[in-house]
């Protein structure tokens, strides 16, 4: 049952100015800057396995003023997507673009010019995130709590898989900067325990401990029939 805190990095200078800045090192502005801080007041009193960022200097960044104390591990796979030709560009100018209705409506067929296909960045950062956390939970444990900083669209791929939604849903999803999302995985099936969470305790989700056993028990990957105990409680017993 371990648990994944997706945050994004904080908002950047191009996020500020309305432009697409995929793997260009923009940084974080001041309000950025700000909003890590305020993550790492959020997220400093749980007890982190592990603590995992994309490359990208804005998520780096993030992390040095939100875990200043917690040097990350770079994880490749969770780089922003490849835009290619579309990155640095004005989004304004993007919406007039063909290609533009198509990541909209229908980003599973995306493939950036000289860029990525969007189904290759989701497939990288579900099974990014889904090595680490095997490694996670053979390593300390299935109660343990573990963090990955990103971007927007990796978030949101990595959700959409986690609700079992095709990609071409994902823009229904909403991962805003600095935002907490928590995907606890179970052997059958992920648990999404919250999303785009900007404010307020995160806490209840550190699972309780419980004694260690060789094989998980099958009710804790069962949903809680009528809505369960809520967060703060073991909600999937019986």
């Amino acid at each position: 049952m371990t648990t994944l805190l997706l945050l994004r990095h904080g908002r950047t200078t191009a996020n500020a100015s309305g432009g697409l800045a995929g793997r260009q090192p923009v940084e974080l502005d001041e309000t950025g800057r700000a909003q890590a801080v305020g993550a790492g007041a959020r997220l400093r009193t749980l007890p982190l396995a592990a603590v995992v960022s994309s490359p990208l200097i804005r998520c780096r960044q993030t992390l040095e003023l939100a875990l200043p104390e917690v040097p990350p591990t770079i994880e490749e796979d969770l780089t922003e997507c490849g835009y290619g030709e579309w990155e640095g560009q004005p989004l304004k100018k993007l919406a007039k673009d063909p290609l533009w209705p198509v990541v909209q409506q229908h980003p599973s067929s995306v493939v950036f010019p000289g860029g990525e296909a969007m189904a290759a960045m989701a497939t990288r950062a579900v099974s990014a995130v889904r090595r680490w956390d095997a490694r996670i939970s053979a390593e300390h444990g299935p109660e343990a709590i573990w963090l990955a900083c990103s971007h927007g669209d990796v978030i949101k791929a990595i959700v959409a898989d986690a609700l079992g939604v095709h990609l071409d849903l994902f823009q229904r999803i909403v991962a805003d900067p600095a935002s907490v999302t928590a995907i606890r995985y179970t052997p059958t099936r992920p648990f999404v325990l919250r999303l785009n969470d900007t404010a307020g305790d995160l806490g209840n989700l550190v699972p309780p401990r419980r004694p260690r056993r060789r094989r998980p028990r099958p009710a804790d990957s069962d949903a809680a029939v009528g809505g369960g105990a809520g967060s703060g409680e073991s909600g999937l017993e019986r």
